[in-house]
């Protein structure tokens, strides 16, 4: 018995320790491989597609759709209504839920677009080039072919992103600022251009959809402008709405902002020269109709004026824009109007619209008023309408005519 014992105890030893064996050997066994990246969910979906001709495809994987559209500044399949939302393009579907639409040939530029999936708005899954305006968010495209503002193999200049605290709208803001080719590794101090968006856009559009920093780029490289700080702020102060006629606010919270703000940050963080020969100040629509108001408040600060596709809004008193209550701007800035020391300093007032731009009859009557008060205006009508296939091209004509 005794034999027994000691025999079925050194049995129940050695199952205890295989027991403790057992977990030790399986934390030491390999675990199974895991795919480093989720597995592909349905077909592979290429969007969007650039040919070389100019036509473009795009494409998304929406197997449970009834209907998709491809929205945005692609030309549409409908009626066009300015001031209203393209009606768009209707997508096809194919085989395994992907569909796709090709359009074009486009002519060379940045295009923004979206789809519209059974009435909801997506951007496109498949491409990460995107633009924002005023509370949104499209997906971009780049047709090349423009000489003047596609991506060459020259020096190029940085573009960043800078967020800053505004005392007067007691709150952080953010604007993009392009500094010229070198400005890292440089010493010296640049001129700088103050450059604004229009409605419904944000400090974003003109360097992604409006292609500034390729544009100056290549200005800069071929010598047809002088190296310049480029000042993206944003226009917008709160959601926008379109209300044509209304007062003017007491206290233009962007003017505020841009003058107390904007400018003293640019000229205390970057190497700017802080002259009135060295400042110029140009924007697009609503962007130019900032421009005026702001350089007719402090015209002894600005030499370069440049407004695209803009002028003073309810000056013709008809169409979209009628007459605000209170005072005109003619009221507003008699002083600077008429100040013949103010216009001594001042080198430039470009103007332009397209022919077929809704506001040509504003720009033309702002430009009247401004011959009337004595200002040499420059001022072109080119082919077109309010697209941002105008006003990259008013860029690359105005800046060359800076700092000179």
């Amino acid at each position: 018995m005794g034999i027994e014992r000691r025999g079925v105890r050194r049995l129940g030893i050695a199952i205890v320790g295989l027991a403790w064996l057992v977990p030790a050997a399986r934390a030491q066994a390999p675990a199974p491989e895991r795919p480093r990246f989720p597995l592909p969910q349905g077909p592979r979906v290429t969007s969007p597609e650039v040919a070389a001709e100019g036509r473009v495809t795009f494409r998304i994987l929406a197997p449970k759709a009834q209907a998709v559209r491809l929205r945005g500044d692609i030309p549409s399949d409908g009626p066009t209504v300015p001031m209203q939302p393209p009606p768009g393009r209707a997508l096809t579907q194919g085989q395994e839920g992907v569909w796709e639409v090709t359009v074009g040939p486009l002519a060379p530029g940045s295009y923004r677009y979206s789809f519209d999936v059974d009435g909801v708005t997506v951007i496109d899954p498949r491409n990460p080039s995107t633009s924002e305006s005023n509370e949104n968010t499209w997906s971009l495209v780049h047709v090349p072919g423009a000489d003047f503002m596609d991506t060459k193999q020259v020096p190029h200049g940085a573009v960043a992103a800078v967020t800053y605290y505004s005392t007067a709208l007691k709150r952080f803001r953010r604007m993009h600022v392009y500094t010229p080719p070198g400005y890292e590794t440089s010493t010296a101090r640049y001129p700088v251009f103050y450059l604004l968006h229009g409605a419904w856009d944000c400090d974003d559009s003109w360097w992604t959809v409006g292609r500034a920093g390729f544009i100056l780029d290549n200005l800069i490289a071929a010598g047809k402008a002088k190296p310049m700080i480029v000042v993206m702020p944003a226009g917008h102060t709160g959601p926008f709405t379109f209300n044509p006629g209304a007062p003017r606010p007491a206290v233009d919270e962007f003017s505020a902002d841009f003058a107390g703000d904007v400018v003293p940050y640019v000229e205390r963080t970057y190497r700017a020269l802080a002259d009135r020969q060295s400042r110029a100040i140009a924007g697009l629509s609503m962007g130019g109709s900032q421009t005026l108001g702001i350089a007719m408040s402090d015209l002894d600060r600005y030499a370069y004026l440049g407004v695209f596709s803009s002028g003073v809004f309810g000056i013709t008193g008809r169409g979209a824009f009628p007459v605000p209550p209170g005072p005109s701007f003619e009221q507003e800035h008699a002083q600077a109007l008429d100040d013949p020391k103010l216009k001594q300093g001042l080198k430039l007032v470009w103007f332009a619209t397209g022919r077929d731009d809704f506001v040509i009859d504003t720009s033309r009557a702002t430009v009247a008023m401004l011959r009337k008060h004595g200002f040499e205006v420059v001022y072109k009508e080119s082919a077109g309408a309010h697209t941002w296939s105008n006003w990259r091209e008013y860029l690359n004509e105005f800046a060359p005519l800076l700092f000179r």
